[in-house]
């Protein structure tokens, strides 16, 4: 599978930044609300990644505003909606996260749970890791994940990561797993 990059990419898919054979991945915009309710409160979102208060609209907006979308003006990359290419059905997202107590962005992701287990967070992971790379010039990536999460562990492993040991938070007490796609 070879991403293809903005400029490229077919006039159907309106604002894709990238598309694989299943799937565009494209900045979020604020209509992507209802969307962002829906995966932030999932059952997955809850358990590996944790209750971010969006309980509504309004708040799933605040959320994109703040958090997604600023990123992109800040940092230049951000977390990027995910839809199926046939359909234009969001599925998750794919991105990027700078953090200021990791040197490297790290590699984050979410799929609502009907989408687990058909392939496509490999198939993100990788167009949005190719993207890095190629338009961001990004080659060095983290991630992490809560030791018990097998699914975002394999996930990782699959696109290149290895275990590079126990992480912490500063200031919280939660164990994670910091994972690394170089040495």
């Amino acid at each position: 599978m070879l991403a293809t990059f903005a400029g490229v990419v077919p006039d159907f898919i309106s604002s894709t930044m990238i598309t694989t054979d299943r799937l565009h991945i494209r900045p979020f915009t604020l209509k992507d609300a209802p969307f962002i309710l829906e995966l932030l409160n999932s059952p997955g979102w809850l358990e590996y990644i944790g209750d971010r208060g969006v309980r509504n609209e309004e708040d799933a907006r605040n959320y994109l505003k703040d958090r997604l979308i600023a990123s992109y003006t800040e940092h230049g990359f951000g977390f990027y909606y995910t839809g199926l290419v046939d359909s234009g059905e969001a599925i998750g997202m794919f991105g990027f996260a700078k953090r200021p107590f990791l040197e490297q962005p790290d590699l984050g992701f979410a799929l609502l749970p009907a989408y687990s287990g058909k392939g496509y967070a490999v198939e993100a992971s990788k167009a949005v890791m190719e993207y890095a790379r190629t338009a961001l010039n990004l080659e060095k990536l983290t991630a992490f994940t809560l030791p018990t999460n097998e699914k975002s562990i394999r996930l990782l492993e699959r696109v290149g990561f290895h275990q590079a040991g126990p992480f912490f938070i500063p200031n919280d007490e939660e164990e994670l797993l910091l994972m690394k796609n170089f040495e």
